[in-house]
């Protein structure tokens, strides 16, 4: 490898993801801000990317890192960690559905440390991001770069999973971003003029002529370089040269939540015994960089065997249930969603002509870890979500399973004629369903947690995103979560990062009055 010359910012921004989008346009509104964003992947602008219905297929294509988790005694099995890599991110190869997050989510954050994030000071950014002319002013946004807008309501499936919801007694929600999110409703998606939208769409390509902005994609951070406790700049490979850049301001890492503490560790941030047992010489002993890992674990393969023809597949955000297992806790903890095809995993017995119920559990008490493996940055962390490891998670997971069996009893799906396998399942006595829990368990691809935001010693960033005990360093993306909202993170990682634009150019003060819409 040869080096090349450094250049100079003054901010570095790594990864050109969901959250490193929005940082990038936000910071060169200023003219007088040189903004660097280093993405790893390429172009977005690719048809089986911009299509919605072509989602499925970018799972484990070249638009996504490929990571797999180690395997999970909690399954019996190894499970896919989609990551995107290409501009845009994991928004680029979701499902692009655009859920917020219940209120009580962002209030317990501020509850645990996270100063500043409670619902009421996070909805001016949620606002500022999107442009909702027909919404309620005081939850929807006008004017900003993204245009949600609700998906399914054409869906005959989806149609009839909302009445059966109805029937069996759960509220219809005419705006799950608005002023409820309990209930069944048509969620929010990012599709405009049949094409996806995301942060690299909607915020990055407009701002892709400033001259204060520079992109480099297929660009690969190899580790972040400290001096004296300050994160000077990034060292990255690119065209088969080594090459440096430095921040005059900060360096701000974007690259997720498996990327961002996957770069703190290569960096020598992290538990210090284990970096030196892998010849990485630690700058700051944070132990819990890495740890706090979560992920929605997303129960599949639980079918309705129709046995006359269904109508044609629907592949963009249907018909949604958020619903509480417990009656006293404030936010969902259940998401549960039928599409008339049959998604199922590898592992499990393909049905055609089904329609499928997905149930995602949206609190889980299950934690894990991103580890390094080896001091190599070419070598992929270690990925450890320790599904079902609390008995707590598999509980509310088959209460979901009773949530399905009680909306098909309803017989909104007697018309296609058949049998849902949610009854069967139910008569299995409760050893038999929790091994058909396990079985049908996979991801929902939204980890999340791994750089914890608090106030506490242990907390990896403060509540203004800064690294502790590495000066010019902060991290916003999903992994500074300190527990996952209870639905899709996309829209809350759009709102990070648009605080961290704020927290960074020093005008964030918290209150509707203060915040630029």
């Amino acid at each position: 490898m040869t080096g090349a010359p450094a250049d100079h910012h003054d901010y570095v921004v790594v990864g050109g993801g969901t959250a490193g989008c929005v940082l990038a346009a936000r910071l060169t509104e200023d003219p007088r801000t040189s903004v660097l964003l280093i993405e790893a992947g390429g172009d977005e602008r690719r048809p089986d990317v911009e299509s919605p219905e072509q989602w499925p297929a970018l799972l484990g294509s070249d638009a996504d890192w490929g990571f797999e988790t180690v395997r999970q005694p909690g399954t019996g099995r190894t499970c896919l960690a989609a990551r995107g890599r290409v501009l845009g991110g994991s928004g680029s190869i979701n499902n692009m559905v655009h859920l917020r997050g219940h209120a009580a989510d962002f209030d317990g954050w501020a509850e645990d440390g996270a100063h500043g994030w409670e619902h009421a000071r996070v909805l001016p950014y949620f606002r500022r991001s999107e442009d909702v002319p027909d919404g309620d002013p005081r939850y929807r946004g006008r004017g900003g770069p993204l245009h949600p807008r609700p998906s399914g309501t054409s869906d005959p499936v989806g149609l009839r999973f909302a009445e059966g919801a109805r029937r069996a007694g759960h509220e219809q929600v005419a705006d799950l971003n608005g002023a409820a999110m309990l209930g069944v409703g048509f969620p929010d998606a990012l599709i405009v003029r049949d094409r996806r939208e995301s942060t690299a769409s909607a915020y990055l390509r407009p701002a892709m002529d400033r001259p204060n902005l520079t992109v480099r994609q297929h660009a690969a951070v190899r580790r972040l370089r400290i001096d004296g406790g300050r994160c000077t700049g990034v060292e990255y490979h690119r065209d088969g040269t080594r090459q440096l850049a430095t921040a005059a301001s900060e360096v701000v890492l974007c690259a997720g939540a498996v990327g961002s503490p996957h770069l703190l560790l290569l960096s020598g941030v992290g538990p210090a015994d284990e970096l030196s047992a892998l010849g990485i010489e630690p700058a700051v002993h944070a132990p819990e960089v890495g740890h706090n890992l979560q992920d929605h674990p997303l129960l599949a393969g639980i079918r309705y065997r129709a046995e006359r023809p269904l109508p044609p597949e629907y592949l963009r955000p249907a018909a949604t249930l958020l619903a509480r297992s417990d009656p006293d806790s404030a936010a969902p903890d259940l998401h549960v969603t039928a599409a008339g095809m049959d998604f199922h995993y590898e592992w499990q017995e393909p049905f055609p002509n089904s329609i499928t119920f997905a149930v995602g559990l949206m609190r889980t008490r299950s934690r894990g870890t991103v580890r390094l493996g080896s001091a190599d940055p070419d070598r992929p962390p270690v990925i450890d979500p320790r599904y079902l490891s609390d008995p707590a998670d598999v509980a509310v997971l088959a209460a979901g399973i009773g949530l399905v069996e009680e909306i098909v009893a309803t017989g909104v799906f007697d018309e296609w004629g058949g049998r849902s396998e949610s009854t069967a399942l139910l008569r299995l006595g409760r050893d038999g369903l929790e091994r058909a829990v396990r079985d049908a368990t996979g991801s929902y691809f939204h980890l999340a947690g791994t750089c914890r935001m608090g106030s506490d010693t242990g907390a990896v960033v403060d509540p203004q995103l800064r690294v502790a005990g590495v000066h010019g360093l902060r991290v916003a993306d999903a992994s500074v979560m300190p527990t996952l909202v209870s639905c899709n993170p996309n829209a809350a990682t759009v709102m990070i990062a648009e605080k961290a634009a704020d927290l960074l150019r020093g005008r964030e003060t918290g209150g509707d009055d203060d915040i630029d819409t």
